[in-house]
């Protein structure tokens, strides 16, 4: 069984809690399995790495780490404001994302 969770790829969301909090960014990936989400600019590693034919000399590179989705808020994409998400039926009876403060559909 596939877990739902409140964000997934390509929306913008607000951290909560930890050192990179009130940052915002994009979504790039979600790791169900692990309850994290790698988020664009947040959280940011020095990783060594070997060099190999896409980098041929090498070095450290930064990175996005994960970040857990518990400490994730979506943002509304009408307010620009952090939201929780409630899911409704639309017109054509298929289950959507809904914002809580505004009431509006997120796509």
């Amino acid at each position: 069984m596939r877990k739902k969770f409140h964000i997934k790829k390509g929306d913008t969301v607000k951290v909560l809690s930890g050192d990179h909090k009130g940052q915002e960014g994009k979504v790039l990936e979600v790791i169900t399995d692990k309850d994290r989400a790698v988020v664009e600019g947040v959280n940011m590693i020095s990783k060594s790495t070997k060099p190999n034919a896409k980098q041929p000399q090498g070095g450290i590179i930064k990175k996005e780490a994960p970040v857990h989705v518990s400490n994730l808020m979506l943002v509304d994409p009408a307010t620009g404001k952090p939201t929780r998400i409630g899911r409704k039926r639309n017109s054509e009876g298929k289950l959507v994302r809904v914002s809580k403060k505004s009431g509006e559909e997120i796509k």
